[in-house]
């Protein structure tokens, strides 16, 4: 008896020239083999499962017409590329996904040359694609194509409008193709969703539409029919003017971004048409997954799943500490509860934050501003202004975004927004687009703020209350992904004294001086070290900014060895806060660093991650040992 195997067709494939010797009919088996093979492989190894089971048939469509990598395509963002991944030399890696040295789970240019741009943030992708084809028109490249898709909670993002902008005023020979799902992370928020959910629940021109495809029947006739009467048509029926129209793009859609054939003739006709065109496809989120596409929250991201039926399995986490996103969901509404002054802000972060805790009790004070990072920080301002009390959360890699904003709109007016910057530290499998190595080095050069860091659940509950009742300046306060270590965390309210660190352990000779979470390895460390006759003093900084300089002379004049540990880059933050400080005074103490190497650091599990850069138990020991000897 012969074996029937898997995947008949998706074995044939490895990459996309593979594709496109297929016949047109052959494309809707190829996509139904993806999906099975997406959803097996991702139920033990997971990732952002939806996305990428909504973009299937959009992905081998583009694959099939277009001459990539010759022609680029940009995917914003890289939630949406796993099929990409799968179908351009990379199928053999996939169970690698996300793990330690393994394939990136976002487009990347060093990984293949079909990822023409990486994309691990929003809203970049009409940005970096109109560089390249405004590129490719100062060299005099007249055939490339260049593709941009985008999801449609990425095209309320700001540089979506700025770029759209641009390319419209220049007549720029490109094709953006938005993905239409209703959903990012969280449910889609704001006017733009508004408006295209408008458009593709308006019956009229659906009706018309449909006539009109039915009509040119996918031909030559179709570009120029829609071209010329359908774009009218679409602004007369939708709306007085068609937004993306009045942005110097050709609209079409919205189209069934699951009929692969229809897709690949759609495609091909709007390959023939120069100038900018934006393609509108409705799809679904989590698609051929019941469940995923019932709960497409949770399937954004479901972690391990049965990949028969879809059920997540959840792990027991009963009698275990609570994730600090947990923590500050709860103690929000606690605050929020207290005083009517107090809002919460998100940019489309509102599960993962845990935002979700206080708008199910209080909605109307929770503020979900869509993927707009810069925006949600001057609308605090514009709230604490008003004399409200914004905590504005959003993750430390995500907070970049926002720089000039924190120096110009918060900062520079002493205003009193609190920042809770989730995802602090390495983040894991999403890697460097995502680990939060930076905000303690670019938050320390600016004036007017305050830099806290809890070591636990128990500080990051009475930081919070701290900044709440203080109230006189910007307050930043920085906390990892995941679980703490106190189980019992919810106690009474303590306000804690601004810049005061928390002696934990007198030793002598050397001191470690901890900021944050690793404060319990650096614990862990110590214990094991007293047996071998090693006695640390151990010091809880929990202020970067202001700094306790009285706690650090007292540690000059009786140390001669200090051991800095902070979950930051080691250029420009807790380390260079110490370090500058020594120098400044003429101390002649020591000072070692354990810190994120100044490198971009790669994705991996957590535990392999904080041993490749020392933050494991076992290597603050070794280090604490190596520097005792001195």
């Amino acid at each position: 008896m012969i074996d029937t195997p898997m995947y008949p067709l998706l074995d044939t494939v490895q990459f996309p020239e593979d594709i496109r010797r297929l016949p047109i009919e052959k494309l809707p088996q190829l996509c139904e083999e993806l999906r099975h093979f997406i959803i097996t492989q991702s139920a033990n190894n997971p990732g952002h499962l939806g996305a990428s089971l909504g973009t299937i048939e959009l992905t081998v469509a583009i694959h099939y017409v277009f001459d990539t990598p010759n022609d680029k395509l940009v995917w914003d963002v890289g939630h949406q590329a796993y099929t990409h991944k799968i179908i351009t030399g990379r199928k053999d890696r996939f169970a690698t996904n996300r793990k330690h040295k393994g394939m990136s789970g976002f487009p990347k240019m060093c990984e293949s040359e079909y990822d023409a741009f990486g994309t691990g943030h929003s809203s970049t992708s009409i940005s970096a694609i109109l560089g390249m084809a405004t590129a490719a028109r100062l060299a005099g490249n007249t055939s490339q194509q260049h593709i941009a898709v985008i999801g449609d909670g990425a095209m309320g993002g700001g540089m979506a409008f700025e770029a759209m902008n641009q390319a419209g005023g220049e007549q720029a020979n490109m094709l953006v193709i938005l993905n239409d799902n209703r959903i990012a992370i969280d449910e889609n928020v704001g006017a733009m969703s508004q408006y295209l959910l408008r458009i593709t629940s308006s019956k009229s021109y659906n009706r018309v539409k449909k006539g009109l495809w039915k009509f040119f029947n996918f031909s030559k006739f179709l570009t120029q029919g829609l071209s010329r009467l359908g774009n009218a048509v679409k602004g007369q029926i939708v709306s007085k003017s068609n937004l993306f129209q009045q942005l110097g793009f050709r609209y079409f859609g919205p189209a069934d971004g699951h009929d692969v054939v229809k897709l690949v003739r759609i495609l091909k006709n709007l390959k023939e048409i120069q100038g900018p065109k934006l393609l509108h496809i409705v799809t679904v989120k989590g698609k051929g997954l019941q469940l995923a596409e019932e709960n497409q929250i949770a399937y954004h991201f479901p972690g391990n799943f049965d990949p028969e039926t879809g059920e997540l399995i959840v792990p027991d986490e009963q009698n275990m500490p609570p994730k600090f996103q947990t923590v500050f969901g709860e103690t929000i509404l606690e605050l929020a509860l207290k005083d009517g002054k107090v809002v919460g802000i998100t940019p489309a972060m509102a599960t993962g934050c845990s935002l979700t805790i206080m708008r199910e009790k209080l909605p109307h004070r929770v503020f979900d501003v869509g993927i707009a990072e810069p925006h949600a920080v001057t609308f605090a301002a514009g709230l604490a202004a008003a004399g409200y009390i914004p905590f504005c959360n959003i993750y430390s890699s995500f907070l970049q975004r926002s720089y000039d904003q924190i120096i110009h709109d918060v900062a520079l007016q002493k205003l009193p927004v609190v920042f809770c910057i989730d995802r602090a530290g390495l983040v894991g499998e999403d890697g460097p687009t995502h680990h939060g190595a930076f905000d303690l080095a670019f938050l320390r050069t600016i004036p007017n703020m305050i830099i806290a860091a809890p070591m636990n659940e128990t500080e990051l509950r009475n930081m919070m209350f701290t900044a709440y009742t203080e109230r006189e300046q910007p307050f930043a306060i920085r906390y990892p992904r995941g679980k703490g270590v106190v189980v019992d965390w919810r106690t009474s309210f303590e306000k804690l004294e601004i810049g005061a660190s928390k002696l934990l352990k007198q030793g002598k000779e050397i001191a470690v001086l901890s900021l944050g979470p690793l404060g319990n390895h650096v614990t862990q460390a110590i214990d094991m070290l007293e047996k071998e006759g090693i006695n640390p003093t151990h010091v809880d900084v929990r202020f970067l900014k202001p700094f306790d300089k009285k706690m650090l002379d007292e540690i000059c004049n009786t140390h001669r060895t200090i051991i800095t540990v902070e979950d930051g880059t080691v250029t420009g933050g807790f380390f260079s806060e110490v370090s500058e400080y020594i120098i400044a005074k003429q101390y002649t103490t020591k000072v070692f660093p354990i810190a994120l190497p100044n490198t971009f650091i790669e994705h991996g599990d957590i535990t392999n991650l904080y041993k490749s850069v020392g933050f494991d138990v076992e290597s603050i020991a070794n280090c604490i040992r190596q520097n005792f000897k001195l």
